[in-house]
């Protein structure tokens, strides 16, 4: 099993409850998933470390990274490296049988530029990533938390959007997508009170959903329904 966070004691050995912006959900693995966990996870995962990675050396070249936070089984972000192969991928997600999901499809593809980390994103954010390292950071479809009473729990807060502000490059691109109009007005209403990003749109709030984020199955299903997506794009000036 993946520990997918770490713990912190006070002094006198209580653990600190920390506001988490997902749940645990192991779930069983595929036979396949499982197998890709194990063939694949030396050469395209990588371990949680309490210091930064270089990305130089993780891929073997200087292409740009594009990280993307929960991933969910990986589907999109695999399709994604493998139309882009002239930049790096990495992914973020706690859910281990979507991580071996990807691992699963990556290794199908047989792409080279993708690499999975089964961890918590803020956790890795705060200890791995290296400042002014990245050059898109996606947040696809996070846990809306839809009830006002976990609304805290969202991931796109002020100190969370401010943190991944000093990883990305200048002019890097902050991508989120959703799909309950409160929580892409939430997005919008932090972002927009965030200092160092400029908001892409050229109405200044949403974007037209762009032809690098691949459709979803879910997504796709929504469509049908005539349920709404939205996109944001905010890139860091300072």
């Amino acid at each position: 099993m993946v520990d997918v966070t770490t713990h912190e004691y006070t002094q006198d050995g209580k653990l600190v409850r920390k506001v988490r912006s997902f749940v645990r959900r192991e779930g069983r693995l595929t036979k396949g998933q499982e197998h890709a966990m194990h063939e694949c996870w030396p050469t395209m995962g990588l371990d949680y470390q309490a210091s930064l990675v270089n990305w130089s050396e993780v891929f073997g070249n200087d292409h740009p990274v594009v990280l993307e936070i929960g991933f969910g089984m990986g589907a999109s972000l695999v399709e994604m490296a493998a139309k882009a192969p002239e930049k790096n991928f990495v992914g973020i997600e706690v859910h281990t049988p979507g991580v071996g999901a990807c691992l699963l499809g990556a290794k199908e593809k047989e792409l080279t530029n993708l690499r999975v980390i089964c961890h918590d994103g803020v956790e890795v954010f705060a200890h791995m990533i290296p400042d002014a390292s990245v050059d898109t950071l996606q947040l696809f479809f996070p846990d809306p938390w839809h009830k006002k009473r976990h609304h805290k729990r969202r991931i796109v807060q002020p100190d969370f959007v401010q943190m991944i502000r000093t990883k990305l490059k200048l002019g890097g691109v902050f991508h989120m997508a959703t799909d309950w109009e409160n929580y892409a007005q939430h997005m919008l209403q932090v972002m927009q009170d965030a200092p160092g990003y400029k908001n892409l749109s050229l109405s200044d709030d949403y974007i037209p959903r762009p032809e690098d984020r691949p459709l979803t199955k879910f997504e796709k299903r929504g469509n049908r329904l005539g349920h709404g997506v939205w996109d944001l794009k905010f890139e860091r000036i300072q």
